[in-house]
């Protein structure tokens, strides 16, 4: 019966350990990134950075098409009018036909703008400035893309690890279990040892499905980032440990509000606003254009027969206009663009606020990790120790099972501290790292 046991947690090891949602390096159809190869492909290929691409292009086509304002605009009219009676003037008792009743008219215009209050040149230094903005816009995605893709690499290899603890979990209480049956087979041990010992590897066993499940998740995110089918088969390359690196908190703080695309695209809107303001102002000034016109009048399609006058003319003006009254819209206008720069004002304010706590959080859990990293390896070495004595100590029947088991489960316990403080350093290197604007 314990060996039928043994040989059933055997075999269902191996159907798990080869179960296809896993990729391992070496089959075939799989792909190895570097961390530098999968940021340079998620930043090439994420939906994020593509939309950031195109609303900068739009903006960059935006400031063209202002550009055009300042040039000289062609327009061309033509009409054609049927009157009920001939135009006619009295002189005396006679009536003289003043012209026909079929009228048709075409003209052709040239219109420059001479003096707009300044509207133009803000309209355009405004969309300058929309291209500066979308160009942070597309920073800012950057930052993200490539702080997510590290996190999910980072997480692949966490997971790979606590596989890894599962899977010599598993192993050794399965080597513990064989053991016990020896020992209860000559009644060396009591069977409820022996039980303690099989129940033990069943829940090791199903930490390693956990395991092998959380492996799969962890490459279905990291595909999805770089736009890859999510059950693709990747494998990611280990990296070296970490060598803590020490920050001056302070600095840390000035890069950040310095660095901060949202703190960058909140100064262009700053200087975006006092342009708004100027845009609303230029509606005091008066609007000059010269406009230059050549024109066809006739009683025919053509307009090119007009027998009461010219059937031709060119003309050259220059026109002025200017709205002096608007029931103070101007100015209502002018105070609503003033306010909303003021409301920009406490906006940055906040959000510099919120950088520095974002900056002290990921300065914190850097730290922590840092300092967890040397207390986990040696915990780590004392585990290993501690199970090895144990095990030397079962041999001789001079400990319990129950000691084995506590051992192996101080040792799982070490191994994931470990592994979670090492790599938790990686994550949090790449989320300060992201909270002070660096690439």
């Amino acid at each position: 019966m314990h060996s039928s046991f043994t040989a059933m947690m055997i075999m269902v090891l191996t159907v798990q350990f080869f179960q296809p949602g896993i990729a391992f390096a070496g089959d075939g159809n799989d792909k190895t990134f570097s961390l530098k190869e999968a940021v340079q492909m998620a930043t090439a290929s994420n939906t994020l950075i593509k939309e950031a691409i195109e609303n900068q292009k739009a903006a960059i086509e935006e400031e063209k098409s202002v550009k055009k304002e300042f040039l000289p605009k062609a327009s061309a009219s033509y009409s054609y009018s049927r009157l009920k009676d001939n135009p006619y003037a009295i002189l005396g008792a006679a009536k003289i036909n003043m012209g026909p009743e079929d009228n048709y008219h075409w003209d052709l215009t040239l219109s420059q703008p001479v003096f707009t209050g300044f509207a133009l040149s803000t309209k355009h230094r405004m969309a300058r400035l929309g291209i500066e903005i979308k160009g942070v816009e597309k920073e800012q995605a950057i930052l993200d893309v490539s702080k997510q893709v590290k996190v999910a690499y980072f997480n692949i290899l966490l997971a790979k690890k606590f596989l890894m603890v599962a899977d010599e979990a598993v192993n050794q209480l399965g080597s513990h279990v064989k053991d016990a049956e020896k020992f209860y087979d000559h009644g060396m041990i009591p069977y409820n040892d022996l039980l303690k010992s099989k129940v033990a590897l069943a829940d090791a066993v199903q930490n390693r499905v956990k395991a092998e499940s959380n492996v799969d998740m962890a490459i279905s995110s990291f595909n999805t980032l770089l736009r890859m089918d999510m059950n693709r088969k990747t494998d990611v390359e280990d990296v070296p440990e970490a060598k803590p690196h020490s920050f001056e908190f302070n600095s840390l703080i000035e890069e950040a509000i310095e660095n901060r695309p949202e703190l960058r695209m909140l100064r262009l809107a700053l200087k975006n606003s006092d342009y708004a303001i100027q845009l609303a102002r230029s509606s005091y000034y008066p609007q000059v254009a010269l406009v230059a016109g050549y024109e066809q009048n006739g009683d025919n399609p053509g307009a090119t027969n007009n027998d009461y006058g010219n059937d031709h003319n060119a003309y050259i003006t220059l026109q002025g206009k200017w709205t002096f009254f608007e029931w103070g819209k101007n100015r209502v206008d002018i105070q609503r663009f003033y306010h909303n720069k003021l409301s920009l004002k406490e906006k940055v304010e906040g959000i510099e606020d919120s950088i520095r706590l974002e900056v002290k959080s990921a300065f914190v859990n850097l730290e922590v990790a840092r300092k967890n990293i040397q207390t986990a390896k040696e915990s780590l070495t004392h585990a290993k120790e501690n199970l090895r004595i144990t095990n030397l100590q079962y041999q001789q029947q001079i400990t319990t099972s129950t000691e084995v088991l506590d051992a192996r489960t101080f040792l799982t316990q070490a191994e994931t501290n470990y592994y979670s403080a090492l790599y938790g350093y990686m994550m949090s290197m790449a989320e300060l790292e992201r909270a002070i604007g660096r690439r």
